[in-house]
């Protein structure tokens, strides 16, 4: 809380004061409408088989929240305490590949590549650098820190995604599959892509 704190403070010039009352009115809000909200969205996307995913879980008590809403997607814990928890839970550990790439968390929550070498990272999202996927992919199979091996840290964009949300169709190179293919080469601590293909058409 205090990482989000110092944040807003800074963005929106507020003193110690404007703080305080900000943050006993977000609490309010979220106390007043938060659960009931939350409980009615999730209960719609079980009953349509959308699948759930927490976001920023940081405790114990977070996770098992999620849990009970049916979350099986685990995005972003921002602690080793709730990514032990999610994995506990039977939930898929998302991090950002933004953060293996920077090698670690520009918030101060706790770093993807931790979490590999801890073997709780199931999952890589390109969060807001799609460019990074790829790349993070590469990094986590190249750290001597963990044990992934380079097919490994490519399920972690593909397959085990495609799993987590039951996209049976996709997300493997097997017959009867989309064929979606990338084919790329490693140069100089960075991933190139050569050519792309899409349902087994070539798209670049």
């Amino acid at each position: 809380m205090r990482n989000i704190a110092s944040i807003i403070k800074e963005k929106y010039h507020l003193t110690d004061d404007e703080m305080d009352r900000f943050e006993a009115e977000q609490r309010a809000l979220a106390e007043r409408w938060s659960t009931p909200n939350r409980q009615s969205i999730a209960a719609m996307c079980q009953a349509r088989h959308i699948t759930l995913a927490s976001h920023d879980d940081a405790t114990y008590a977070h996770v098992r929240e999620s849990h009970l809403m049916g979350s099986v997607i685990a995005e972003f814990p921002t602690t080793f305490e709730a990514a032990q928890a999610s994995r506990q839970h039977g939930m898929n550990v998302l991090m950002g590949a933004p953060n293996i790439v920077r090698g670690g968390s520009h918030s101060g929550n706790v770093a993807a590549h931790k979490l590999a070498e801890l073997g709780l990272l199931d999952i890589l999202s390109s969060d807001y650098y799609p460019a990074s996927l790829l790349d993070a992919a590469f990094r986590v199979a190249d750290d001597a820190n963990n044990t992934f091996t380079l097919p490994q840290a490519i399920c972690l964009v593909t397959l085990n995604p495609a799993r987590a949300l039951r996209l049976d169709d996709r997300g493997v190179i097997a017959q009867g599959k989309r064929a979606d293919l990338v084919l790329a080469h490693h140069k100089d601590d960075h991933v190139h892509i050569d050519h792309v293909w899409r349902q087994g058409k070539r798209v670049f």
